[in-house]
């Protein structure tokens, strides 16, 4: 059985000072924004995985998936047939058959 992570929280920002500059006073118009930097994601780990199956629990299981698989075999039979039927329509109709 397979685990997908879940997605990743929304980042956290922390502020980063900038180094101050020695040069100018900055006016109110070329003064910036501080700069925010999102911290590290973090990862989850995936569930441990279930317990083992009984070997009845495990019987009943695969004989209700072999059943599953019967009946979609039967149903990709059904769609195979009608197809083929539809190829044949469409040949004799445009005579190549």
């Amino acid at each position: 059985m397979m685990y997908f992570m879940p997605p990743l929280p929304p980042p956290y920002y922390y502020y980063q000072p900038q180094p101050p500059q020695s040069q100018q006073q900055p006016t109110q118009s070329q003064q910036q924004a501080p700069q925010y930097y999102p911290y590290p994601p973090y990862y989850y780990y995936p569930p441990p995985p279930p317990p083992p199956q009984t070997p009845e629990e495990e019987l009943a299981m695969l004989e209700d998936y072999k059943k599953a698989l019967e009946e979609d075999l039967r149903d990709l039979q059904d769609e195979l047939k009608s197809v083929e039927e539809r190829i044949k329509e469409l040949k004799k109709m445009l005579g190549k058959e």
